[in-house]
Order: structure tokens, then sequence, then C-alpha cells
């Protein structure tokens, strides 16, 4: 029985150095280039995963874009360079916030509608209400003519009275 548990041992020993093999350290001039790395690789998406980005991502795929970036960043160039040549290889879908056209304005399609919807029915309801108080007011002024224009009992007596 204790082979089995030694053997499983050196096993268990031999997997540990794996992982901490996988751990990328990527040695910067300065903090400022870091800081650019830590943004950059935050702000892009991974091609390959759903919605991950290259940072978080243990992807092939992503592993080299994060070497990209690790080379563009020590030679020095800016942010947008970056963003640039990976949206010019990849796309907008690899930049987090793509710019606004007309592609991302038909985002904002359903949103609009909506309101749209909401604006009309409000416009509507308000419309019944007045229409309503507008009904009420009518039969009051009709109630009142009609009040004005009928004689009064005594004199449906003496009318009657006159004709026999």
């Amino acid at each position: 029985m204790k082979p089995i548990i030694s053997i499983v041992f050196l096993v268990l020993l031999s997997v540990g150095g794996y992982a901490n093999a996988a751990i990328e350290a990527y040695q910067f001039e300065d903090e400022k280039q870091e800081a650019l790395f830590r943004e950059l690789t935050a702000e892009l998406r991974c091609p390959k995963c759903q919605n991950q980005n290259i940072a978080d991502s243990d992807a092939a795929l992503a592993q080299d874009l994060r070497e990209k970036v690790f080379l563009m960043v020590s030679e020095g160039q800016d942010k947008q360079q970056v963003v640039d040549y990976m949206v010019a290889r990849y796309g907008h879908f690899v930049h987090y916030q793509p710019p606004t056209s007309a592609a991302t304005l038909i985002m904002v399609g359903p949103i609009l509608l909506i309101v749209i919807a909401m604006i009309v029915v409000f416009w509507r309801v308000r419309q019944g209400k007045l229409e309503s108080a507008t009904d009420e007011l009518d039969e009051e002024v009709l109630n009142k003519i009609l009040e004005q224009d009928q004689p009064d009992s005594s004199d449906l007596v003496s009318n009657q009275n006159n004709k026999d």
C-alpha cells in the first residue's frame, strides 16, 4: 500500500511543476509600459473565447495576443497603435469599446422602439382621459339644456286643462 501512496505523491508533485510553468512573466523597462500592457490586455477581447479578455483567457490565441501586445509595448508603440493593429487583424470584435458606426447603432434600435412605444402609450392614455373628461362635461351641459327647455309640471297640467 505504501508504494501506491508514494507513486501518487510523486505524480502530484510533477503535475504541480507544469502548473507553475504556465505563468507568464513579462519584464518591462518601466512601470508606464507595464500599466499600458495591463490596460490593453484587459481591454482587448479574445477572438476565440466568449466574452473574455486576453488577460484572463487561457487559450493559445490569447497567449499569442498577449505576447504581441508585450512586443508592441516594448517597442514603444502607444495604446492606439496597438488597438489599431488588433482591430485591423481581428476586426472590431477584438475591442470591448468599438467605435460608433452604422453596425453598432443597430443595437440601439430595440431600445429606441421601446421608448417610442412608451411615449405613444402615455400619449394615448392621456388623450383617453381628456376625451372622457370632455364627454362628462358634454353630458352635464346637455342635462342643463334639457332642464332649461323642460316646462314645469304645473305648466303641463295647466296646458292640458286649457285644451279640454
